[in-house]
């Protein structure tokens, strides 16, 4: 719970919501998410980054009972095992996304906008999509597609938010064939030196995350109350997709944020209320 209030405060505080026999398991998944997602960050070379997703796809697919490694297994680890076990989650999903989280570990460009929202889909999508099977397995399966398209406009306000990140250690997550459309390429963009084509680019990239989270609130009214808490980080993404909207230019320069009250009264109102 620790770890994720540090590295994940926004799904931290979704998880409150859950039921008290539920946390305990999604605090487990969401401290993997956490872990892996901030690997590039504690190991700066990608081979080493490859051992360590290794390491949890022998982790995860061991049989129970047994030494997976050799090594001690962390706690997120074994908290993880049990969570999977209880609620017979896909292990395929976790190798999935550990697969997609190879990407982090290189500067190679984002090939298309299909290529992005596979990674979006494999990441964050399935992050939201087990979450759910733990809170309600048989509403869960009805929803899958809905997830999809959470997951994606989650996924992708959130390399908006690191994108000054990523530019400078030479990484881009904006698909190729959307900065060919508004006249720019990888090269160009992790440069940063022609401003008004940033900002071009970032607002396809502000256009593509609101067309998912469109398709995500035409169906949104129709979620269980059960499954509100997976979903409950959306409404904090709606709201920093209408400031990242107006401010372009702040997304550029790392300054878009909420306000902590604003962010408690968002997930509140959603999980009092659901979506409308």
């Amino acid at each position: 719970m620790q770890a994720v209030r540090k590295a994940d405060h926004d799904r931290y505080l979704a998880a409150l919501y859950a039921p008290s026999d539920k946390r305990d398991a999604l605090m487990a998944l969401y401290a993997f998410n956490a872990e892996i997602a901030g690997v590039r960050d504690r190991i700066r070379e990608a081979l080493p980054g490859e051992v360590r997703l290794q390491w949890w796809r022998d982790v995860l697919g061991a049989p129970a009972g047994e030494e997976e490694t050799g090594q001690p297994v962390a706690p997120v680890a074994y908290a993880l095992r049990a969570a999977i076990a209880q609620y017979h989650l896909p292990l395929a999903a976790f190798q999935n996304y550990l697969e997609a989280r190879v990407f982090d570990l290189y500067d190679d460009p984002m090939p298309s906008r299909t290529d992005l929202e596979g990674y979006c889909g494999e990441t964050a999508s399935t992050i939201i999509q087990l979450a759910s099977l733990m809170l309600d397995a048989s509403a869960a399966q009805k929803f899958s597609q809905l997830a999809g398209h959470a997951g994606c406009a989650q996924a992708m306000t959130g390399l908006l938010l690191l994108l000054p990140r990523h530019r400078a250690r030479g990484q881009c997550y904006i698909p190729a064939d959307l900065l060919a459309a508004v006249g720019s390429s990888p090269e160009e963009f992790i440069k940063g030196q022609d401003r008004q084509g940033s900002l071009r680019v970032v607002g396809a990239m502000i256009a593509l995350a609101k067309e998912h989270l469109e398709m995500f609130h035409k169906e949104a009214s129709f979620l269980p109350q059960s499954l509100r808490p997976a979903y409950l980080p959306l409404a904090l993404t709606a709201a920093l997709l209408q400031r990242m909207e107006a401010r372009p230019q702040d997304v550029l320069d790392g300054k878009t944020g909420l306000s902590h009250l604003y962010r408690h009264w968002l997930l509140w109102r959603h999980a009092m209320r659901g979506w409308r």
